[in-house]
């Protein structure tokens, strides 16, 4: 029937418009970093990542204890809150790196969703050579390419969901998957900031 095929699609669309509106929240205002540019960035970024995945996993794992459907109203929470610190991570990997005027929502997007999503962020920032590329893009390509992302998200969390009616495997599953996540975000990170950046012609230089 065309009306269930239609309940189907909106029940589907509208916790990814969700995720997406969360997404929007943090690549669209870059945080401050309080780190300088680095002697050795490539070091000082490691201890960037360690203490940014530490707290990913405590994060994750405490978010991911209530059993049942009090789990599942901790996913929206607990995404906005890994969110939160892997951007602050990107922006501290770009300042020990002195990248910092190098960090718009194009390269936070990449850095956040490549490993997430491919696809939804290659017209993003492509390598050429030894460089990055970033293209800047309109507003409406974001909100596209980040409804992209979130539908994809959604889709994964609906099997995430199902072990949060077991507490401890639940709470040990999304602490293990906050630290892989994070650590692909800041492998992502340390890879673009380490080479030059090329934004649409203009060359930031090292």
């Amino acid at each position: 029937m065309p009306g269930k095929h239609f309940s189907r699609r909106a029940t589907r669309l509208q916790p990814s418009q969700r995720i997406a509106e969360a997404i929007l929240d943090y690549v669209g205002d870059t945080p401050a970093s309080s780190e300088q540019r680095a002697a050795s960035p490539q070091q000082r970024a490691r201890v960037i990542v360690r203490k940014a995945t530490r707290s990913a996993v405590m994060t994750a794992g405490s978010l991911s204890l209530p059993p049942g459907p009090l789990g599942w109203l901790t996913l929206l929470p607990e995404l906005r809150l890994l969110w939160k610190l892997q951007t602050q991570m990107v922006a501290d990997i770009a300042a020990c790196h002195g990248k910092t005027a190098g960090l718009g929502r194009e390269e936070m997007l990449y850095c956040l969703f490549r490993h997430t999503d491919t696809r939804a962020v290659a017209n993003l920032v492509a390598r050429v050579g030894k460089r990055f590329v970033v293209q800047h893009a309109s507003r409406p390509e974001i909100n596209a390419i980040v409804l992209k992302i979130a539908l994809h998200i959604s889709q994964r969390l609906l099997g995430r969901g199902v072990s949060r009616w077991i507490p401890v495997v639940g709470a040990i599953g999304a602490g293990a998957y906050a630290y892989y996540d994070t650590a692909q975000v800041a492998e992502t990170a340390i890879e673009l900031f380490t080479d030059v950046i090329d934004v649409d012609g203009e060359t930031e230089t090292e």
